[in-house]
């Protein structure tokens, strides 16, 4: 930690300049046929957005797209990875510091993270599909502004799963509810957290419509097409 630190007061961050490479995103994006950008699936634990998002996946993927999903328990194990999955290799100090809780604070920075990996690989081309909570308004907003600085203002494509509370407790694959129900989940988005729905997102699905997984997910395919992304 002391060489880092030693760097961080010498002040390296007026050094940092981005790097503008031979192979641009125009090259990529025409060699794969498509334009990159970012599907944000948002909403409430259970409402269907992992699920519709690798549905998804799947549909572009058999059409010949390049992808890549990003899921909100995938990156908990490394990018995001809590301190208690930090400590083992990297010890506690380190982990404190770098380790990610589920706390607001912690969310935003998740989010953070995400949306720059994220803009990153929509940098490359790739249609890039994500499914987090993402309960805090102003964090999807700073994503959405995130990818459009890196590429184009139509890059971030905000999807709202609109699943009732009651229905997504109902299911409770995890039986989180249950947990924050009973008190032993702390700040548990739609229980004892709140969720800020989208106010203008590009696409709304009804999750509690009754419609198959594979519906909603050829709702946001045939969106794609419509406007251009392949």
């Amino acid at each position: 930690m002391q060489a880092r630190d030693q760097g961080e007061q010498m002040d390296v961050s007026k050094d940092i300049v981005w790097h503008q490479h031979s192979v641009d995103r125009e090259m990529r994006e025409r060699r794969l046929g498509q334009q990159g950008c970012v599907i944000w699936f948002t909403g409430l634990s259970g409402c269907g957005k992992s699920t519709i998002a690798n549905a998804l996946d799947v549909m572009l993927s058999e059409a010949g797209r390049a992808t890549t999903l990003l899921d909100g328990d995938n990156v908990r194990h490394g990018l995001c990875a809590p301190p208690a999955v930090l400590e083992p290799e990297h010890g506690a100090e380190f982990a404190e510091r770098f380790g990610l809780g589920f706390g607001a604070v912690d969310r935003e920075e998740n989010i953070r993270r995400i949306g720059s990996v994220a803009a990153l690989m929509a940098s490359a081309g790739l249609i890039t599909l994500t499914a987090f909570v993402s309960p805090y308004r102003r964090d999807r907003d700073r994503v959405r502004k995130i990818v459009s600085q890196a590429g184009r203002p139509s890059d971030f494509v905000e999807v709202f799963v609109d699943t009732p509370l009651e229905v997504c407790e109902a299911r409770d694959p995890k039986g989180l509810y249950k947990k924050a129900r009973a008190g032993q989940i702390k700040q548990f988005t739609g229980i004892s957290d709140p969720y800020e729905s989208p106010e203008s997102p590009e696409i709304r699905l009804d999750g509690g419509a009754g419609e198959s997984v594979d519906e909603m997910a050829g709702q946001v395919k045939a969106w794609l097409v419509e406007h251009g992304v392949f």
